[in-house]
């Protein structure tokens, strides 16, 4: 479990493909990971499989590239880490699980004095029902407030601490980024939609 509040960006170094597998080395700034541990890259939860010195190494899936932004990732590329959460930590976000429910596109961005506005399209019809206005949303593993709904995506507005801290900066209009719904929207709209509509 995650917060969306990221460390610092990584840098991946050498990515390795596999029959089955793809791995993906990333230099960190982390002082004491530890081996098998959880960690978000741009927002995926992976698992360390081998580390040393300021690299550490994760396995991706077939299914995780597929349904992912890792199929896209380059040697040379930032990636946002975020280390799993610890029980006494403060939850600066919102619960993130990891698990990435879909890819989207930049549809636009545009500058508002020392914000930016992104807007993102492409969501589909499952995604849409836990997409709210003021809701919580993940971006390449960042915590974001959705600040407008819009038919098939919605807006975030950026400060420039996040810009600092994240590769959202790096975004460019055409460009994909993984989403991740607020796990609490998803759990009140799944638990609680069925019972509204048997009711109607």
């Amino acid at each position: 479990m995650f917060t969306g509040i990221i460390d610092h960006c990584g840098l991946i170094t050498k990515i390795e493909i596999k029959p089955q597998s793809q791995h993906l080395w990333i230099k960190h700034s982390f002082t004491d990971l530890m081996l098998g541990e959880s960690i978000a890259v741009d927002g995926i939860c992976l698992t360390v499989t081998h580390f040393q010195d300021d690299i550490f190494c994760c396995d991706i899936s077939p299914e995780t590239c597929r349904v992912t932004t890792a199929e896209n990732f380059q040697v040379g590329s930032q990636v946002n880490l975020e280390r799993a959460l610890q029980l006494s930590s403060r939850l600066g976000g919102h619960i993130v699980m990891g698990h990435i429910e879909q890819v989207c596109q930049i549809k636009k961005i545009q500058t508002l004095k020392e914000f930016t506005e992104v807007y993102l399209t492409g969501l589909n019809e499952q995604t849409k029902k836990f997409i709210i206005k003021k809701g919580s949303v993940a971006i390449n593993g960042v915590s974001l407030t959705i600040n407008e709904v819009l038919k098939n995506g919605f807006t975030v507005m950026l400060i420039p601490h996040t810009l600092e801290r994240t590769n959202l900066s790096e975004l460019r209009e055409g460009n994909s980024v993984n989403i991740e719904c607020d796990m609490i929207t998803r759990i009140i709209v799944e638990r609680f939609a069925p019972i509204a509509e048997e009711t109607q």
